[in-house]
């Protein structure tokens, strides 16, 4: 498990510089002005001194490698910048935002692996019937459907016809304290929202893997020995059809951070979500380079996450020839 880890992390070096090189590259060819930007209505009266002087004093004036080159070696020992559209260090905006963007992610995959769990057993058992046709009529549907829409849908029911849930926000209008009641009721719907998006997946993975587990030998001969069918659904064949779910623990990290950020501009939530969108449109450098080197080491630590879980319980699988 440790070599399999040290292999995936010098692996990982390579990829972060190519990927924060590649913002700085992009980032320069974008036609937003990051001096306009940071001065705001202000840039519309100064003159073209003032201008450069602060063209200068923001670092915006040489190129793009050398950018780059400056921030990276600045990362190595622990400083990320400042940021200069949010007018703190990065590490103080990431530091602010990180953690409910982790509380809406986590609680909306945790909904989405159980709740797909369940319905992928359900439309096992009996292939065909009309609950097996319905659940994956629903997977389809979900699965087409942009996650912006299905915001806006559950913000249109829940909240405004309904209101049983809040429509946005981390606490209550006028509160001046952050308790563990108000983050749970508006963090339910942006979660559940998340978890949806995430839901058809799992849930075909599950039928899929479940239903061919259970035409297998080994449970036809459980099934033959007398075992009940709830042992042998949940002993042997959930057991073996659940395996293809843990290689796809990695491949929805990147669609997670995706609808993350859609799920968290809809729901006004205090993510990294409004960070990641002002840093972009005021090419904000560092800002940028950090929350997209975020997103890749979160994305390889959900690959290396899924590897060692098939490895672990696939007992085929050995982490030495991986």
């Amino acid at each position: 498990m440790a070599r399999l880890a040290g292999r995936r992390a010098l692996f990982a070096v390579p990829v972060v510089l190519v990927v924060t090189f590649g913002v700085f590259a992009i980032a320069a060819a974008s036609p937003f002005d990051p001096v306009k930007a940071y001065a705001g209505t202000a840039a519309l009266g100064a003159d073209q001194e003032t201008l450069d002087r602060l063209r200068e004093n923001l670092g915006v004036d040489e190129s793009f490698v050398v950018r780059w080159w400056n921030w990276l070696t600045s990362a190595l020992t622990g400083d990320l910048g400042h940021s200069g559209v949010m007018r703190q260090p990065v590490t103080q905006v990431i530091g602010e935002r990180l953690v409910w963007s982790a509380l809406l992610c986590a609680v909306a995959f945790a909904a989405a692996v159980v709740a797909g769990t369940v319905l992928g057993v359900l439309a096992a058992r009996r292939p065909g019937s009309m609950l097996d046709r319905a659940v994956t009529s629903l997977a389809y549907t979900l699965e087409a459907a942009p996650v912006f829409w299905i915001a806006l849908l559950a913000v249109w029911l829940f909240a405004l016809q309904w209101d049983v849930l809040p429509a946005g926000g981390l606490t209550d209008t006028a509160s001046e304290r952050v308790t563990p009641g108000q983050v749970a009721s508006h963090v339910a719907l942006p979660a559940g929202v998340l978890a949806v998006s995430q839901l058809p997946w799992f849930t075909l993975y599950v039928r899929q893997g479940v239903g061919d587990a259970l035409a297998e030998d080994p449970v036809r001969g459980a099934r033959a020995r007398g075992l009940g069918e709830r042992t042998v659904l949940l002993g042997h064949a959930l057991r073996s059809g659940l395996l293809p779910v843990l290689t796809l623990i990695g491949s929805r990290v990147p669609e997670l951070i995706t609808g993350a950020l859609l799920v968290e501009s809809v729901f006004s939530w205090p993510g990294i979500a409004a960070a990641t969108v002002e840093a972009a449109t005021a090419v904000d450098f560092p800002l940028l380079a950090a929350l997209t080197t975020l997103a890749t080491a979160a994305v390889l630590a959900g690959n290396l996450l899924a590897d060692l879980l098939y490895g672990l319980f696939d007992p085929r699988v050995k982490l030495s020839d991986m």
